[in-house]
């Protein structure tokens, strides 16, 4: 398994780049996301990567970030999702995106990536529900407004109560950004309250 690459960055033809480790020319899949991140060509790059190994092909796919690699992985697991729809979704959106749009169970938000319609939108929303959402929605803080631990504390609170991830995210988006834990969780429980 080929879990990290590092070398010169030769060519960049989306979503395809070509990859220089020691005289050995990889060519490596990446989202647009990474590839906005990366450097010009000729310049040192490193990804972290997924192997894939199918009866015709050898596929490697690149990330920018443990997130979108941890991101592939759980959508290619989808049943009808490939690896092409995981790396297009990635493309559309970003992790916390993608992540509030499972915890909202927002199918409109997923049809916006080209592929992707209004079925396959409700279909992944329904496999991913669980696996995909607290961990991405509490490290996207800037949509939210609190700090992250704190937000990720009253979050995990609210869940462990029994309201479901888009219950608890509605409630989060009422909180002001210097709370405590104590008080946010207070606020967010008198919000659903009145729900």
């Amino acid at each position: 398994m080929i879990g990290r690459i590092q070398g010169l960055l030769l060519q960049k033809n989306p979503p395809r780049i070509l990859v220089d480790c020691h005289g050995v020319g990889y060519e490596i899949d990446v989202p647009m996301s990474t590839l906005y991140q990366l450097p010009d060509n000729g310049q040192q790059v490193t990804l972290l990567t997924h192997f894939v190994v199918r009866e015709d092909a050898q596929l490697l796919f690149g990330f920018a970030t443990e997130s979108e690699r941890e991101a592939f992985k759980t959508l290619i697991k989808i049943s009808g999702v490939g690896a092409r729809t995981a790396l297009a979704i990635l493309s559309g959106m970003s992790v916390s995106e993608i992540g509030q749009a499972v915890a909202m169970q927002e199918s409109a938000r997923l049809t916006t990536v080209p592929g992707i319609g209004k079925k396959t939108a409700e279909r992944l929303l329904l496999e991913l529900k669980g696996k995909f959402g607290v961990d991405t929605i509490s490290s996207a803080p800037n949509q939210i407004g609190i700090s992250s631990n704190s937000s990720s504390e009253i979050l995990q609170a609210l869940l462990a109560l029994g309201y479901s991830d888009k219950e608890a995210v509605l409630a989060l988006k009422n909180i002001p950004t210097d709370v405590s834990v104590s008080d946010g969780i207070r606020m967010a429980l008198k919000t659903l309250s009145k729900g």
